[in-house]
């Protein structure tokens, strides 16, 4: 092989030969190893090294989106030498595509009968990426089951071998507490702790965001709302329904804020500080990483173009955002992979698999709040660049019970030398030669390389109208505190949504709702069908974008 694989790669060789050719007992073999950690080299190694002794004539990748599915190719090409076809269910003769196949694990229900054809036809290899989402009662995990019954060996990858639903994954055993059980000489397993140990993944920091929310009420009543808390709502609204969902914590987290005129994003709102945290980290990761990337994960589009509107207002730079509405978010994810812009903004294309390896920095806002997302959001930032990469990876998120417990449980599969961040940066690295140089520099004494200014970021105390550093949480003249409350109305509150008449209505249905209702009203009463007149006064026009909906589906059906 001609290529130098890690030393934890090399054992799971090694392991996955013994048990899939010298004893042969299950052709299942398993590897659970941290996200960033190198599962692809591994996998791609296994399979030309089984093609290379004869045990296997065809391999089939699975893997869990068509961005993913790219890179397994690029990597399976650089490992094998060998090409493989990235193919979908529109494909009608899969089966001489090319000797090797690679698909997502949505395309391989319409893909069945070609995908089976060549597990029943060629001593076949199937690779199952994020092995997690074949449930054993889903139908993914169905038509695997299906696919690749007759596979000749399956080696199955997994970085977060356990389902957010409680579900089991096909072809693997568990144990009365729903861990898996498969057989230990059929396993490799690399912990995350263990690859920051090795230095194939870098250690990460959390970072709690908290934020302390004031909603003003209509009668000059205030509510206090904070991620430590319960929220105590006034009696005379908790017979308003569904109110304590709209007055969480992590609900107004994920809540713009504008100035006045509701347009301009706040530049002293929730969000725009935890950027400012993010944003400090990042600049201190450019000095070790001059190329250092951050990550926005957020939980809607809205959001995201509202939190790509912020860096750029506060940075200077306008960030790159992906979503899956837009054309070809693959690429525009491949062109922050190769650049060295500072901020990606996604929503929920970032995630598993993904492979920046620049990234340091993430600041988490998702919808999702499991640990199987959080723990693949955190493998973004850990991937280490390089035998000499000195840097951490932080996550800045609201301080959250639930993402608190998250962050536990990796902080403690770390090292104890690692786990606290207590590495002063005193130097600063040439992006041209390497170059050691002093914080200070202005240029590289040895390739006269000029580095960026940073932007001078400075607030303002209140108390003695001294400048402070953006980052400091006290006042470095009087030692005033530089906590702060976001004030929003009730009615700003409710504006994340709505709840009308016990629905509860998210901001995309209630936009939707404000473009259409003009034109639904006027059309209804040019009808003059006074039966249609009595249904528009009876249901809200808040409600009317979700009414279409059904309607649509139904047409569908």
């Amino acid at each position: 092989m001609n290529i130098k694989l890690r030393q934890w790669q090399q054992e799971a060789l090694h392991k996955s030969m013994d048990w899939l050719v010298t004893s042969r007992i299950d052709k299942h073999f398993l590897i659970n190893a941290a996200p960033g950690s190198g599962k692809t080299i591994a996998a791609c190694a296994i399979a030309k090294t089984l093609i290379d002794i004869g045990e296997i004539e065809r391999v089939i990748i699975i893997a869990p989106r068509s961005e993913i599915v790219s890179q397994w190719a690029q990597d399976f090409k650089f490992v094998t030498d060998r090409h493989a076809s990235q193919v979908t269910p529109s494909d009608t003769d899969v089966k001489n595509m090319g000797v090797d196949v690679c698909a997502t694990w949505q395309s391989i229900q319409g893909l069945l009968p070609e995908l089976q054809a060549i597990c029943k036809t060629s001593k076949t290899l199937v690779i199952c990426d994020e092995h997690h989402h074949a449930a054993v009662e889903a139908a993914w995990g169905e038509g695997a089951n299906g696919a690749f019954k007759d596979a000749h060996f399956v080696l199955v990858l997994t970085g977060t071998p356990v389902r957010s639903d409680g579900e089991q994954s096909i072809w693997l055993a568990y144990d009365d507490a729903g861990a898996i059980s498969h057989p230990e000489e059929g396993t490799y397993t690399l912990t995350y702790g263990q690859a920051v140990e090795l230095g194939y993944c870098r250690p990460v920091t959390f970072h709690r965001h908290e934020g302390k929310f004031t909603v003003e009420l209509d009668d000059g009543e205030k509510i206090n709302i904070s991620g430590a808390n319960k929220t105590v709502i006034p009696k005379k609204l908790k017979r308003v329904k569904g109110l304590d969902r709209t007055l969480d914590f992590y609900r107004l987290a994920q809540t713009p804020q504008f100035e006045k005129d509701l347009i301009t994003p706040l530049l002293n709102g929730y969000q725009a500080t935890m950027i400012e945290s993010g944003i400090e980290k990042l600049d201190d990761m450019r000095s070790r990483m001059p190329d250092a990337g951050g990550l926005v994960i957020a939980p809607n589009i809205e959001m995201a173009s509202y939190m790509a509107t912020l860096i750029e207002r506060i940075e200077g730079e306008k960030p790159m955002i992906v979503h899956s509405q837009m054309q070809n978010p693959s690429a525009k994810i491949k062109a922050f992979r190769e650049t060295d812009k500072r901020w990606l903004v996604s929503v929920a294309m970032v995630s598993e698999g993904v492979d920046i390896k620049r990234l340091r920095v993430l600041l988490y806002l998702p919808n999702a709040m499991t640990e199987l997302s959080f723990r693949q959001a955190v493998g973004r930032v850990v991937r280490s660049s390089g035998k000499h990469d000195d840097t951490r990876a932080y996550v800045v998120m609201p301080a959250l019970n639930i993402f608190e417990e998250h962050a536990r449980r990796i902080e403690e599969e770390m090292p104890p030398s690692v786990r606290k961040d207590t590495t002063e940066i005193k130097f600063k690295k040439c992006s041209e030669c390497g170059q050691e140089c002093n914080l200070s520099a202005s240029e590289c004494p040895n390739c006269e390389h000029t580095f960026p200014v940073r932007p001078e970021r400075l607030k303002i105390c209140e108390a003695c109208e001294a400048l402070n550093p953006i980052y400091t949480k006290n006042c470095l003249t009087c030692g005033a505190s530089f906590e702060q409350k976001f004030v929003i109305t009730l009615k700003e509150a409710l504006r994340n949504g709505a709840i009308v008449r016990g629905m509860d209505i998210d901001e995309d249905e209630l936009s939707a709702a404000d473009g259409m209702a003009p034109i639904v009203r006027s059309r209804i009463l040019l009808s003059g069908d006074e039966r249609l007149v009595n249904i528009i006064k009876t249901l809200p026009p808040e409600s009317w974008a979700r009414l279409g909906h059904v309607f649509k589906d139904i047409e569908a059906f």
